[in-house]
């Protein structure tokens, strides 16, 4: 057992700079750009790692580890050896047990100190903070034999990859209450890199796990930490309550590292992300609910979500997804204060026949697209199905949906709005939009079956389908080609 001092405030240590090029190359070049500058320095000044072949400087001497609960261990202390050879899975697994006993008494932290800490699954407990010190990084086994096999998640059916059991997460915990993942930015590292060979070869018989999932629990707080190359989705809360990210760093490659998803939330309630960079091989951030009949049967929605001032990159999918297994239900979202750099979309909405389910309730503001594709995307037509037993009349109801103060440059499409005649968009607003080109098309606002309105003047010129009001929110035009389509470009 040891005793730690208190905690002071973070030492900034050294600037990414590829990381704020990107807001401090945008062409507005506002107030707004120097806030971005200001929130997320904090974010960049990581230490000890080399980004992109970016040299950084000498760090300080370590830090010493707070004391954030009345009683605190070592990993140490339970056999733990960090020198990236030894599996501390015991160790791990002896230090839970031990802090599964301080719950009545205000819990028990458990510091990592520096190191590398190689370590197969192993599960949290209640009342438990997890500290990982500035250099501790926790390894996960890249050889499958030492994942535990879970059942497939229930509002999934029978598996999202392969039918049947799927692998569990590098650190889990299900049924748990008050559960705190923090540190001096330590870093997480489910060393992905065999997984995702091994999924493209088809070398896996069951579902990739995530790197931390924590499932049915509640009062989760993750802050101030690295979590790198998941061998999929990188952090997925499942079905849990009053939920809080910030200040973490998520990286995988951009490319080739298939389905490294940033944060899940799924059928999650109640929740907070903040403050975070990602940059990763499929969406930074996927709100989901369940997929087709088993989502629907499951019937937990996603709602009350806040997500603020984010820094995100997806050269594979999106910066912010809801969907596509979204068949809870997905309501009461906002999305602000977001930089979105060198992706291939913006943000976007997926869904298909048979999700059931609803998108509605969903704000998006302040929002910045650099060098990217297509900035929004709805599509209704995405067609993934867990199995042939979903119901194609089962529809998905998308409304009432805003975006607000959208800026950017280096855009093809700004906007993508694919609604159907069985699943058209409704009452969908735009304000206060303006977003340099890069990619002269006929159809650059394009969209299909959709109703909506534009209040005063956006650029590039919106799509007949929308109605037009002026800045004081009086009608000057109604549209009657709500069904128009002027869709050319598959994105």
């Amino acid at each position: 057992m040891v005793e730690t001092s208190t905690l002071g405030r973070f030492h900034h240590q050294r600037l990414d700079l590829r990381r704020c090029l990107p807001a401090i190359l945008t062409s507005h070049k506002t107030l707004f750009t120097v806030l971005w500058i200001a929130a997320f320095a904090s974010v960049f000044l990581w230490q000890r790692n080399i980004v992109g072949g970016f040299l950084v400087f000498g760090a300080p001497p370590a830090r010493p580890m707070p004391k954030l609960r009345p009683t605190a261990f070592n990993l140490t202390d339970f056999g733990g050896v960090g020198d990236g050879v030894t599996i501390n899975t015991e160790a791990f697994e002896r230090a839970v047990s031990a802090i599964s006993k301080f719950g009545k008494k205000g819990g028990a932290q458990l510091n990592v100190p520096p190191g590398r800490w190689l370590t197969a699954p192993f599960n949290l407990t209640s009342h438990m903070t997890l500290f990982l010190a500035q250099d501790a990084v926790i390894l996960g086994i890249d050889d499958e034999k030492y994942w535990s096999l879970m059942a497939p998640l229930p509002s999934y059916g029978y598996g999202r990859e392969h039918p049947g059991p799927r692998y569990g997460s590098l650190i889990h915990g299900q049924n748990l209450k008050d559960v705190v993942i923090t540190g001096h930015n330590g870093t997480i590292n489910g060393q992905g890199q065999a997984w995702w060979k091994k999924y493209r070869q088809k070398r896996l018989n069951h579902t990739r796990g995530p790197l931390v999932q924590i499932m049915w629990s509640s009062d989760i707080v993750i802050t101030n930490i690295t979590l790198r190359d998941s061998p999929f989705w990188t952090l997925h809360p499942y079905d849990c309550k009053n939920i809080t990210i910030k200040g973490v760093t998520i990286l995988a490659p951009v490319f080739e590292a298939p389905n490294t998803d940033g944060i899940d939330p799924d059928s999650c309630e109640d929740m907070l992300i903040e403050d975070c960079y990602i940059s990763v091989g499929d969406d930074a951030i996927a709100i989901k609910s369940g997929w087709d009949q088993y989502g629907i049967s499951y019937g937990r929605p996603s709602m009350n979500i806040m997500i603020r001032n984010l820094v995100v990159r997806s050269m594979v999918s999106a910066g912010i997804s809801i969907g596509s297994e979204m068949s809870g239900g997905v309501s009461n979202i906002t999305v602000e204060n977001l930089l979105v750099w060198d992706s291939r979309r913006g943000v976007r909405i997926k869904t298909a026949p048979g999700r059931g389910g609803y998108v509605r309730q969903i704000t998006y503001r302040n929002l910045t697209f650099e060098n990217v594709r297509v900035g929004i995307v709805m599509k209704t037509d995405y067609n993934e199905h867990p199995d042939d037993g979903y119901d194609p009349t089962s529809l998905p109801i998308l409304r009432d949906i805003s975006f607000t103060t959208i800026h950017g440059h280096g855009v093809r499409v700004p906007v993508r709005i694919h609604g159907s005649e069985q699943i058209p968009v409704k009452n969908v607003t735009f304000q206060d939009m303006s977003v340099g080109l890069t990619y002269k098309k006929k159809h650059i606002f394009q969209c299909a079956f959709v109703e909506g309105r534009v209040i005063g003047t956006i650029f590039p010129a919106p799509c007949e389908n929308l109605d037009r009001y002026n800045e004081h929110g009086q009608l000057v035009k109604h549209s009657a080609t709500q069904n128009v389509t002027d869709i050319d470009y598959d994105f």
